[in-house]
């Protein structure tokens, strides 16, 4: 790897805020997966199960639909998100059916009804009461002190965020971008303005650290004018002479699916190349253009500047507090970090026929593909 600044001497607080929910969602999906009767592309499962998806699709969806038909625009508002509607009709979650008011031939999705499904219904029932098993667990893990370390700081810092921010990270959008496209996209342009108070002392500790990943990532992008997810994913890990694309997940913690949207969008506007590695070779290797080096660079000088400005705006003891809480939880970031101990899999689940994680993301990879952190 080439030299980088001394902001990456350390990990960002963005890849602190982003490994922390990361865990607590692999622990979360990991429960949900031992109870809900379910199926999956590469595991098969019970075929009058669901189509497996994250914790992100319960926050953006299930968590609004029930038995009674609610409009996909409302979900959506009440999100404050978009969500993969047509994904979690095909995947077994919701009915979707026109409004009888409605005359036109072919509505728009938005203007669709949306009702759970018997399926649906029940996957909802094991969901509901997870945040706070999960949580709880985190308690007792790491020290009811140490958790109220974090979530004070996370508190303080999202109460003044405003009530736009959702509770989860939206789907990524073109280009990766973490405004996703539900209602009140708009104003993420205005994330860095006041946007207003809001009480956050009830607040489950996932949805602190989404929200306020979420305002870094638009303070990033609008900078940036690329997504944090592909300069902390794909950018990040690689370099001029080359890093072989098998190696690519191992390094980023990042599937190899949403690495090759990754590589894809960033090989179109020339950060990135992908060739042989040699001519006795049969691995592919993706490396960094001269502009991918200076994005590269970028980020983590931005990284840094963001974090200095936030210092400015929520107050230094804020944020120092914030990132030493963080820090106790991540450790140096692999394998070791305390964020493990709670991430192995059940046998019978998906990702115990999956290689072991060396590293968590240090920007979560929410797809369409089920709204799995790491892009699976």
């Amino acid at each position: 790897m080439p030299p980088i600044s001394s902001a990456s001497e350390r990990l960002p607080l963005s890849a602190l805020l982003s490994q922390a929910l990361v865990a607590f969602t692999i622990e979360f999906d990991n429960e949900a997966e031992r109870q809900i009767q379910h199926r999956t592309t590469r595991h098969g499962g019970t075929r009058g199960g669901v189509w497996l998806v994250s914790m992100a699709m319960w926050l953006n969806c299930m968590r609004y639909v029930g038995a009674e038909p609610i409009r996909v625009s409302e979900i959506a508002r009440l999100a404050r998100c978009g969500t993969n509607v047509d994904g979690m009709r095909r995947w077994g979650y919701i009915a979707l059916a026109p409004d009888p008011a409605d005359s036109r031939r072919k509505p728009p999705d938005k203007d669709l009804l949306a009702r759970a499904t018997a399926k649906g219904l029940r996957a909802a029932e094991v969901w509901a009461p997870l945040t706070d098993v999960i949580e709880q667990r985190w308690r007792d893990r790491f020290g009811a002190g140490d958790l109220a370390q974090l979530t004070a700081p996370l508190r303080s810092v999202a109460g003044q965020l405003g009530n736009w921010l959702p509770d989860c990270l939206p789907i990524l959008g073109y280009g990766l971008l973490s405004t996703g496209s539900g209602p009140g996209t708009e104003r993420y342009e205005g994330v860095l303005a006041t946007g207003g108070s809001r009480d956050e002392s009830g607040a489950p500790l996932p949805w602190l650290l989404a929200r306020v990943l979420l305002a870094f990532a638009i303070e990033y992008e609008r900078t940036a004018k690329l997504s944090l997810a592909i300069s902390a994913g794909l950018l990040r890990v690689l370099d001029r002479d080359g890093v072989r694309i098998r190696d690519l997940p191992r390094l980023s913690g990042v599937s190899a699916e949403g690495l090759a949207m990754a590589t894809g969008f960033t090989g179109s506007r020339g950060l990135t190349v992908v060739e042989a590695g040699s001519a006795d070779s049969k691995w592919k290797i993706a490396k960094l253009t001269p502009t991918g080096e200076t994005a590269r660079q970028r980020y983590f000088n931005l990284t840094g500047e963001i974090e200095d400005g936030w210092q400015v705006r929520f107050g230094p003891e804020t944020v120092a507090g914030l990132r030493a809480a963080l820090e106790r939880l991540t450790g140096a970031g692999g394998p070791g970090s305390p964020l493990f101990a709670g991430l192995e899999p059940d046998p019978s689940g998906w990702r115990a026929a999956v290689s072991r994680p060396v590293t968590l993301p240090h920007y979560p990879m929410v797809l369409h593909r089920g709204g799995y952190p790491d892009g699976s």
